[in-house]
């Protein structure tokens, strides 16, 4: 059974937190959707790791000199460092094999990375336009109509998860945006369940949910949308919803 400990939030001038043996850590950010991705994989694999959530805003020294590039998700694990999303979800593949997440064939898993290049460039990009501009981004609000349907589409000949039977690795990372889909919905019926539009898309939605990753990993639309309200602050509530 996987087991999550999570440190306070990590700011610069922070000492660095001793490692555990034997225990991957990774650090992340609790409303990071790139971090929701490796959090994710981690839950379905039922891995034993810890968290050091970071101050995206004012980051510690020692996080900088394992990522250059300041970014989360990061992992370390026996002296390793990975990081950028799909990189550290595909090592995690590789080192927690079972189950495995990643298509076995070659070419089912280059369609799989063409879908994820088409989200990760056209629908990911136009939720967050849309949840920024209150629902007002008329070209984003095209562009994400047509990726949904896209998603409509494909899950209508792939079956109940982009796996077929089985959830997979494209799924998880999918979803961290699809989850934020009930803000839309709020702001416009549009994108909401009860619409009558995208029916393949809803019912993927609804499974996903059953999933115990999925549970463990998701937050409520009220803390997103009251984080987001303070994610372009100086100081964002990082600790939001936590009970300190």
């Amino acid at each position: 059974m996987s087991s999550n400990c999570s440190t306070l939030l990590a700011n610069g001038g922070s000492t660095f937190p001793p490692l555990s043996p034997g225990t991957p850590r990774l650090y992340s950010m609790r409303f990071c959707p790139f971090a929701q991705r490796a959090r994710l994989v981690l839950a379905h694999k039922r891995v034993h790791y810890e968290t050091v959530n970071i101050n995206l805003k004012n980051k510690p020294e020692w996080f900088l000199e394992r990522n250059p590039k300041g970014l989360v998700p990061t992992l370390e694990d026996d002296g390793k460092v990975v990081y950028e999303s799909l990189i550290v979800c595909d090592y995690l593949d590789d080192i927690y094999p079972h189950p495995r997440l990643t298509p076995a064939d070659p070419f089912q898993k280059a369609l799989d990375a063409m879908f994820l290049d088409y989200f990760n460039n056209m629908v990911s990009p136009s939720i967050f336009k849309l949840l920024r501009s209150d629902g007002k981004d008329e070209e984003a609000k095209n562009k994400l109509w047509n990726g949904l349907q896209n998603i409509c589409d494909e899950l209508s000949k792939r079956g109940n998860f982009f796996g077929g039977n089985h959830v997979a690795m494209l799924d998880f990372m999918m979803w961290p945006w699809i989850e934020r889909l009930d803000q839309l919905g709020r702001q416009d019926p549009l994108f909401a369940p009860g619409s009558g539009k995208f029916l393949e898309l809803f019912t993927w939605i609804q499974i996903m949910q059953t999933l115990p990753a999925v549970k463990e990993t998701s937050m409520s639309p009220e803390l997103y949308i009251e984080f987001g309200k303070t994610a372009m602050d100086l100081h964002p509530l990082y600790d939001l919803g936590l009970d300190l």
